[in-house]
């Protein structure tokens, strides 16, 4: 038994300082990034903000909206391959109504049947499709080996794979895993009860910070890094700088979007207001409704919530974005790839005041 005595932060426990900036509009902070990658060839410019794999709101029609701002949808697992080859092979032609393949990717787990779905997509869109490989949990052999053969039989794709929280494994992924972006985060999302159930996790900001330290320090010979995506725990516009700030690469949405026009799932009206159900993707809910059944050897560790109807994604968006541009102009950035050069983190006590007196 170990105990280790260092503070680890989450979002709630601080707040950034600011600084004297020339910034002179929001209207000015770029929003987009590009980067390379460690393994794959490709290359990719956008604003580095993805909507989770979750089966509410990584839908087709996210995708299409999302494009618009050059954000990414990893498309959930429960597509059909006759549907996503379909939606590939025309983003594959950037038609006006598709997205561009960029923009939408693939999700997978580690069973033989999505290795399989994903062959047969490849094979009938005539594309390789970027991959978001997800687990629950990230730290086992089995994991590494599966993503070293998606890199061997896919070399170049795009490859994020997790979660994880700490950054040894990080660095195991990226080296022996052959991925390119690892997905950071052990129980912070609204819709997980890992921590509840099994007091295991991490707290998101401190792990964002620790692991893109270890991300960013492997450098291929090309000079190409190691990159990580902050997964979970931004429930408010402020989180998303916050993640940025600790030097995220990308930052996965699930609870933020839900709720929007172009989730799917089962809505509930209460008098004249409309709910969805938005449950963790490990919940009993979840496993139930996509014929798995919750086994009788785990527990469930997810929840459901009822998120309240909040009209298109595109105003979501524009608040976030518009959050994004409005912190680098307090902090003195230009742009989201120097908020983290740029940003002082304070601890705090009590962020802000209770809104409901």
């Amino acid at each position: 038994m170990k105990i280790t005595n260092d503070t680890r932060l989450d979002f709630q426990d601080v707040l950034l300082v600011p600084h004297r900036t020339k910034t002179a509009s929001r209207k000015n902070v770029k929003v987009s990034r590009y980067f390379k990658f460690y393994h794959s060839p490709r290359e990719w410019c956008g604003t580095p903000i993805i909507a989770a794999n979750m089966d509410t709101t990584g839908t087709l029609s996210m995708s299409l909206v999302l494009k618009t701002f050059g954000m990414i949808t990893c498309l959930h697992k429960h597509y059909d391959s006759e549907e996503l080859a379909t939606f590939f092979s025309n983003s594959y032609m950037d038609m006006k109504t598709t997205v561009p393949i960029e923009n939408c990717w693939f999700s997978m787990g580690i069973k033989d049947s999505d290795i399989k779905k994903l062959r047969e997509v490849v094979a009938f869109s005539k594309v390789c499709p970027n991959i978001c490989i997800d687990v629950a949990n990230g730290y086992t052999d089995d994991f590494v080996n599966f993503c070293s053969q998606i890199r061997e039989e896919f070399c170049d794709a795009i490859i994020m794979a997790g979660n994880v929280c700490t950054p040894e494994m990080v660095q195991e992924l990226i080296l022996q895993g052959g991925v390119d972006i690892v997905k950071i985060g052990i129980g912070p999302g609204s819709a997980c009860t890992t921590r509840l159930k099994t007091g295991v996790g991490f707290p998101q900001l401190s792990a964002i910070i620790d692991c893109s330290h270890a991300a960013h320090g492997l450098k291929s010979c090309e000079q190409r890094l190691g990159l990580i995506c902050a997964d979970g725990g931004c429930r408010t516009p402020a989180d998303v700088c916050k993640a940025f700030s600790a030097n995220a690469d990308f930052v996965m949405l699930g609870g933020m979007l839900a709720g929007t026009d172009e989730c799917e799932g089962d809505w509930e009206c209460v008098g004249d207001k409309k709910f969805l159900k938005f449950h963790g993707m490990s919940s009993q809910e979840a496993q139930d409704k996509h014929g798995l059944g919750l086994k009788d050897y785990r527990s469930s560790e997810g929840r459901v919530l009822r998120i309240p109807h909040k009209g298109p994604v595109a105003d979501t968006v524009q608040d976030i974005l518009g959050g994004i541009r409005s912190c680098c102009a307090y902090i003195g950035a230009t742009s989201i790839k120097d908020m983290a050069k740029c940003a002082e983190f304070i601890r705090v006590n009590r962020t802000h005041f209770d809104q409901s007196v």
